[in-house]
């Protein structure tokens, strides 16, 4: 989100607008916490992670009398123009302010979970994902020294985009995410492959939105059917939405957030950027907000070749 923003903030000056960044997003922007940006206000944090301008949930924002408020501080402020970064609530804010009241608003699709519709990577998915193998690959050198069964949980709790690459990229035997489902018989016999092949370790991958339940549910489960490995689970959480962003993640989302300030100037308005085959486009907020992301059957399929 800082590459994103820096990017926003440089491509309005070169463009010579004027910008402010608006604190805690929705909840700052009715309590009127704005501040102006500059050049300075955004250097030495294309390498961090989180956001320089905090973000916080907001009830207020979702009534009326909140949005109302909410505005009066942009009128105040002399704004007529809105980039958010974020994901589906965020988008939705921002499609309700241009409902009531015209604001030209844009869209940067940031959210590690790669579910938004209209373009091919979101902001914060590579960065979670290489986290995520990261930690996979330092499980495995315990699960291969003590011949145990790692279910290790990545994030995810509608989309599998995390599990399925990770656990490409981590070897795993099984991935179980929430689009696909998937059986206690078929995870064990998948397991049991392994058992008859007398492997040293094996690794599944769980996202926390499996239908399946938990990784810890699920594990306790497989237990009841096999004894032949020590079973062990991991659940990564939180760790994977921080750290610095990778190099893809930073070149993302600093041409999201030039294109952001390009689609704004050129009065588009009610939209969201996106990247589509390398190229930025600008999708309508009902595009994005009416379909979904699906996870690649193509990936899925490798998966499938890879588990055996």
């Amino acid at each position: 989100m800082n590459a994103a923003l820096r990017a926003v903030v440089r491509a309005s000056i070169y463009y010579n607008v004027e910008v402010f960044g608006i604190f805690r997003g929705y909840e700052g922007m009715i309590e009127g916490d704005f501040q102006p940006l500059n050049v300075r206000s955004v250097a030495n944090i294309i390498q961090r992670g989180g956001t320089i301008l905090k973000s916080a949930r907001s009830e207020e924002f979702k009534t009326t009398e909140g949005r109302e408020q909410a505005y009066k501080h942009l009128k105040s402020n002399e704004i007529d123009g809105l980039i958010a970064i974020g994901g589906d609530g965020s988008f939705t804010g921002l499609h309700k302010l241009h409902e009531e009241y015209g604001l030209p608003c844009i869209c940067v699709p940031g959210t590690i979970d790669n579910d938004i519709y209209g373009t091919d990577y979101t902001i914060g998915y590579d960065t979670a994902t290489n986290t995520a193998v990261e930690a996979i690959d330092k499980i495995r050198d315990t699960a291969l020294s003590h011949n145990r069964l790692f279910f290790i949980e990545v994030m995810g709790r509608n989309s599998g985009s995390i599990a399925v690459n990770s656990g490409i990229a981590g070897g795993a035997v099984s991935i179980i995410i929430p689009e696909v489902e998937t059986s206690i018989d078929e995870l064990v016999a998948k397991i049991n492959q392994g058992v008859d092949k007398r492997k040293a370790s094996s690794l599944v991958v769980v996202a926390e939105g499996s239908k399946m339940g938990s990784a810890m549910e699920i594990a306790e489960k497989v237990k009841e059917h096999t004894s032949y490995f020590e079973i062990k689970v991991t659940i990564l959480g939180h760790l994977q939405r921080g750290g610095s962003p990778t190099y893809f993640d930073r070149v993302l989302a600093s041409k999201m957030g030039v294109a952001a300030v390009e689609f704004i100037v050129d009065g588009k308005t009610d939209s969201m950027v996106g990247t589509v085959n390398g190229k930025m486009v600008c999708n309508k907020f009902d595009d994005v907000m009416h379909q979904k992301h699906a996870i690649d059957e193509e990936d899925l399929r490798i998966a499938k070749i890879l588990s055996i």
